[in-house]
Parts: structure tokens; C-alpha cells; sequence
């Protein structure tokens, strides 16, 4: 049997060196933009009878998508032996229920459409609220999540002697539980309530006997950064340090991260899944541990 051999698409070539290490064969492919905008893939040499991996970012789904796609369908008509896809961050996530008359069910349908290209699926920390597994989403396709919380874990124990792990409500407490597991740490774990696109309303406690903890306040996703912001600057009048604001995906929209240090957070900490410059720990081995897991199937 042929080596599995992965291809990087445009956006994640920073987590290249990880797979490399993993002994895995790196692939060569031409991407570009015609003129128009759409998309050109030319896949440089032989990849018939080999496992392929994509190495693909989607953090910009509507950007990068279609390079991924092409690329895979290109290799299943070179005759690959089987695809899978290796997504530091999946998007359309968060749209996991029709909220409203007329909404499609982003989660289920984009997965679909992954589906219908690859053999195999596997991402680091998906935002999964109404499904209970990846599993769910993807259907008939082998999906597979990764976490990114030894990582952030062994971050945060090498730089703060007494850290505070503080998830801004319920969906992040799988995080905030497990970090605090792993270092020994404190963990408190809020009630949020969202009025709007951007306003939320968070219950804040007393700082209490946490006075002399470092607050470093988790959560899978930061974008806008309102609920963050919000917390930073409540947990401040409640006596609490400056936090630390720590993400897994950093998909900052314009003005995030200059809000979150208006608010008054100390640093501004994710993974590297984004291509960020708040991006200070490295998450790619894991993802690496679930692509190596999955080619085993």
C-alpha cells in the first residue's frame, strides 16, 4: 500500500510542518484565482491508489470552499483510494436549528455537502450545541472531534500560577470543566441570556475568594467578542484581574480584538486553527492524533 499523503489548500499551510512530523507524504497542488474570482486546481503529481488528506482551512467557508471541493474531486477522478478532510475549524456550525419559519439547518446541509467529497471527516472542536456528536451532523460519513483542550491546558498552567478557568455560559463549560480538570484549577461557569446579534446579558459573581486567581475566561468561538467584552468589563467591577480572554477559534470580526482591550482584557490568547495574531498556542498535533486515528479505520 501506497503512503497516505496529504495536500494543504490555501489557508492552512501553517499546520504543514505538524503532518510532516507525523511522517505523512506531502502532495503538491496549483491553486489560484481566475480573474472572475472563481477558482483554479491542478493537483501536480500522481495521487491514484493513495489515502489523501486535505489539510483544509474554512474558516472563510464561502472564500475557500470551493478550492477544497475541487481538489477532492479532482483526486477521486486520479483514482485516490480514499479521501478525508482534516479542518482545523468547521463552519456553519452554530446555525444547528431552524430558528425561525423559512431558516435551512446550515450544520446539517453544509456537512452534506462535505459528505458528498470525502470518505472521512475530522476537525478540532466543533461547535456542537444541539447535536450530541459529529456523528450526528455528518450521518453515513466517519466524522471525528478532536479538542484543542490538552493544548490550551498546558498553555495556561506554563504561564499563570493561580488561574481562574471562567466560561461565559453554558455551552463552554465542556471546556472550562476539562481545562480545570487537567491543571487543577478553579472553574466557574456563567449563565449568559443573547437579546440581539450582539447584546447579552451574563449573571456575574462576587469575586470572593478568587481576589488572588488569574480570571482566564474560555470558550470554543470568539467573533464579534460582545459577550466577551461584556464579561471582561463585569468581572472587572467585581473586583476581579484583568482577564485573559482565550478562544480555540479566533474568527474576530473588524474592531474584535480592539474592543475585547477596550473592555480591559489583560491578553488576548486562541489556537492556531485560525491564522490569527492572537494565535499563541499550537493545536495542529491534535488534529494530526484524529487524521493518524482515522486513516487507521
Amino acid at each position: 500500500m501506497k503512503p497516505a499523503m496529504f495536500l494543504v489548500t490555501p489557508g492552512a499551510e501553517h499546520l504543514a510542518p505538524e503532518f510532516l512530523a507525523a511522517g505523512l507524504v506531502e502532495g503538491a497542488a496549483e491553486f489560484r484565482k481566475f480573474p472572475d474570482g472563481e477558482s483554479y486546481v491542478r493537483l501536480l503529481e500522481d495521487v491514484s491508489g493513495r489515502r489523501l488528506v486535505l489539510v483544509s482551512a474554512l474558516n472563510d467557508p464561502d472564500q475557500h470552499l470551493m478550492s477544497v471541493l475541487l481538489t477532492a474531486a479532482a483526486a477521486r477522478a486520479q483514482g485516490a483510494e480514499a479521501i478525508g478532510l482534516a479542518i482545523p475549524y468547521l463552519p456553519y456550525m452554530r446555525q444547528d436549528t431552524a430558528f425561525r419559519e423559512g431558516e435551512p439547518v446550515s450544520a446539517v446541509h453544509f456537512a452534506r455537502i462535505l459528505g458528498q467529497f470525502a470518505d472521512w471527516v475530522v476537525t478540532l472542536d466543533p461547535h456542537l450545541h444541539r447535536f450530541r456528536t459529529l456523528g450526528q451532523v455528518f450521518g453515513c460519513v466517519p466524522a471525528r472531534a478532536v479538542t484543542a483542550v490538552p493544548a490550551i491546558a498546558a498553555w495556561i498552567q506554563s504561564t499563570f500560577a493561580r488561574p481562574l478557568i471562567i466560561g461565559p455560559d453554558s455551552e463552554s463549560g465542556q471546556w472550562v470543566k476539562a481545562i480545570a480538570r487537567i491543571t487543577g484549577s478553579p472553574a466557574l461557569v456563567l449563565a449568559k441570556t443573547r437579546t440581539g446579534d450582539r447584546a447579552v446579558r451574563i449573571d456575574l459573581p462576587e469575586v470572593g475568594r478568587f481576589g488572588d486567581h488569574q480570571p482566564v475566561i474560555v470558550d470554543d468561538i470568539i467573533s464579534t467578542g460582545t459577550t466577551m467584552a461584556r464579561l471582561v468589563s463585569g468581572l472587572m467591577a467585581k473586583g476581579f484581574r484583568q482577564p485573559v480572554c482565550c478562544c480555540v477559534h479566533a474568527l474576530f470580526a473588524e474592531g474584535t480584538q480592539a474592543q475585547l482591550l477596550d473592555a480591559g482584557a489583560l491578553q488576548i490568547v486562541s489556537c492556531d486553527t485560525v491564522p490569527h495574531p492572537s494565535n499563541r498556542i499550537a493545536a495542529g498535533k491534535l488534529l494530526v492524533d484524529g487524521v493518524l486515528a482515522s486513516l487507521e479505520l
